[in-house]
């Protein structure tokens, strides 16, 4: 082995080039306070590998982007941690470079002749910031884009160059394919390149001058860098992967939400380092807004950068360190006000929960037999109605209806002037809708004009007939059952497929006959007015109940309820979205499909409309 390596030596020199790298003297001795330096060198040492590695499974395109961040999250053998190390590095690379700095300026290693390797650093630190800032777009996902798009709109505030660099670093008039692409060729390209570059002068200028140890010296004798600085160094980096490492067990890898879609909106919220600019340029409004996003932040960098300037006497190291701790109080203050509004903001929160419930859904259809489709990822949220289903019922249909209460997003309601839709089909919705103590409540006919005295004080027939059930025998409960089992079998719903398959030919034959013969007790019954299993309605205006409930029932009701079919003239304001345009066809089935329920889990449970099982 020694041959080997003296060979190997005496080709290259290797044993001259350690020892001037390892054999340098550290004034004062070996430091923890001194490991900053080599924990960042690390820490974009694991940046690079990972970055390399995820590289080589990435697509940057819109259309596979997302796609590709899913694979490598979901399948790739170790993605999820390799992708969990690369995000929160970044974020430790941060926390890193803020210590790096202010261990720079408490020891005032910043003084002649160090200015130049200062000001390498400060450029490294913004660097940094933008393989952060391009980094956050590349998984294609709504938290990325829509952060990416309120930073870089900050670009467009700039006197007289905003718009165009605006429109250069987008790559067009909007956001899109040439966004995510330029975003990728500077976050793999061009600023790693550059950071090697600042690395490399940053060594060779911190070599040149040698470590700056802040008297009085702990040891007068130095210690050398090998070994006594290098295990300290060690310990650090290890310190630090085994962070990167628990956070990412902790949150289970980094977070992937639903894919970029610019149609749904997103409570776009910066990471937690600029989450302090955030809540800074909520104090510029309007066209104030250069100040905040660009004037202040200009001055305060230059006012850094010129630290060595002034910082050479002890009045203006002073100063240097006065300047640098109110900048770090007015971070951490900036920062926990913006979280601190944040958990106030009940919409806001809102929000963020109805993004994460969109992010499992995308990912469990993924998972289905059918996987993603060409169209890609966030066609799965536009065509699921567990997904849409909601947000279309909340935008036209809960300004009369509600669901469960509200508004099919969660939001409450508290006057209602049509039925609540929560359970529709159901034997349990058309026992309530039948029972005298429901029928006029907010649940069912409850600000209708179903329950509105005529002149002679009655309300509707319906209402009416409902109340008329107070009178009917034991027997006559047991046989409106079998008419509820009997109209509520026809919506055929796959919720209640096991109790419908339990209804044999005499029970349906002896449930219609009752439709139309009554029930005991009961003067009226329900074929006097209604239609049903064919025969035709007896009375105008009311609806025929074949099918009740069923998909294509309901969804020729929501088209036109005005239909003979259905109300005719006797409909209560209810819009006739047909005419009117107000659904897409697609949106009617949609929500059709939410309200009945008709989704799964694609391990063949079925799942109700908040998610339980």
């Amino acid at each position: 082995m020694k041959a080997l390596l003296d060979w190997l030596d005496h080709r290259t020199g290797y044993r001259a080039i350690l020892k001037e790298t390892l054999d340098e003297p550290v004034p004062g001795g070996a430091r923890w306070r001194y490991v900053w330096g080599s924990t960042l060198t690390f820490a974009i040492f694991v940046q690079f590998v990972t970055g390399i590695v995820l590289w080589a499974a990435y697509s940057p395109s819109s259309q596979t982007a997302w796609e590709s961040v899913y694979y490598i999250q979901e399948h790739m053998a170790g993605g999820k941690w390799l992708r969990g190390i690369h995000h929160y590095m970044a974020q430790v690379m941060t926390v890193l470079l803020v210590l790096h700095l202010m261990q720079v300026v408490i020891d005032g290693a910043y003084k002649a002749p160090r200015e130049v390797n200062f000001w390498f650093g400060m450029a490294l630190l913004g660097l940094v910031m933008a393989l952060s800032l391009t980094g956050y777009l590349l998984p294609w996902d709504q938290k990325g884009y829509w952060a990416t798009k309120v930073a870089t709109n900050l670009i467009g505030v700039v006197p007289l160059i905003g718009e165009p660099l605006q429109h250069i670093v987008i790559g067009g008039a909007d956001y899109g394919h040439h966004t995510l692409t330029r975003f990728f060729a500077l976050h793999a390209g061009v600023l790693p390149v550059l950071t090697v570059l600042l690395i490399v002068g940053h060594v060779y200028l911190f070599r040149r001058h040698g470590l700056h140890a802040k008297r009085p010296y702990k040891k007068e004798k130095p210690d050398r860098f090998w070994p006594d600085q290098i295990w300290c160094d060690a310990v650090a980096c290890l310190a630090v992967l085994a962070t990167v490492l628990v956070l990412v067990a902790w949150h289970d890898g980094a977070v992937l939400t639903a894919p970029a879609d610019p149609a749904e909106r997103y409570p776009a919220r910066p990471d937690w380092y600029f989450m302090f600019l955030f809540e800074f340029l909520k104090w510029f409004p309007g066209e104030t807004l250069i100040w905040g996003g660009v004037i202040i932040p200009s001055i305060v960098f230059f006012a850094l950068c010129a630290m060595p300037v002034w910082g050479q006497r002890k009045a203006g190291h002073r100063f240097n360190l006065v300047f640098l701790a109110v900048l770090l109080a007015g971070f951490a203050g900036l920062t926990v006000l913006a979280y601190y509004r944040d958990a106030k903001d009940g919409e806001f929160q809102f929000a963020v929960e109805q993004a994460k419930r969109d992010g499992e859904r995308v990912r469990e259809l993924a998972k289905s037999p059918a996987g993603i489709a060409p169209a890609g990822a966030a066609q799965l949220l536009r065509d699921d109605p567990y997904t849409q289903g909601p947000r279309i019922f909340a935008a036209k249909c809960a300004s009369c209806h509600t669901y469960d209460g509200h508004d099919g997003m969660g939001r409450p309601m508290n006057e209602p002037s049509a039925p609540d839709l929560k359970g529709i089909g159901t034997r349990e919705w058309l026992a309530g809708f039948l029972d005298p103590a429901q029928i006029e409540t907010p649940k069912y006919f409850f600000g209708t004009k179903f329950v509105e005295p005529d002149e002679d004080g009655k309300k509707s027939r319906m209402v009416e007939f409902v109340h008329g059930l107070e009178s009917m025998t034991p027997e006559g409960r047991q046989q409106l059952d079998k008419i509820i089992a009997v109209v509520s079998a026809q919506a055929q719903l796959n919720s209640q497929h096991e109790l419908d398959a339990l209804l044999d030919e005499d029970d349906i034959e002896e449930g219609i006959d009752l439709f139309f013969s009554g029930i005991d007790g009961v003067a009226d019954a329900c074929g006097d007015c209604h239609g049903f299993d064919g025969e035709e309605s007896m009375a105008a205006r009311t609806p025929d109940l074949t099918g009740w409930s069923s998909r294509d029932w309901l969804i020729e009701f929501t088209r036109n309820p005005e239909h003979p079919r259905f109300y005719g003239s006797g409909n209560d304001r209810m819009p006739v979205f047909e005419e009117e345009r107000i659904f897409t066809d697609k949106e009617i089935e949609m929500v059709i499909d939410w309200l009945r329920e008709e989704w799964i889990r694609f391990d063949g449970s079925a799942v109700t409309a908040n998610g339980a099982e």
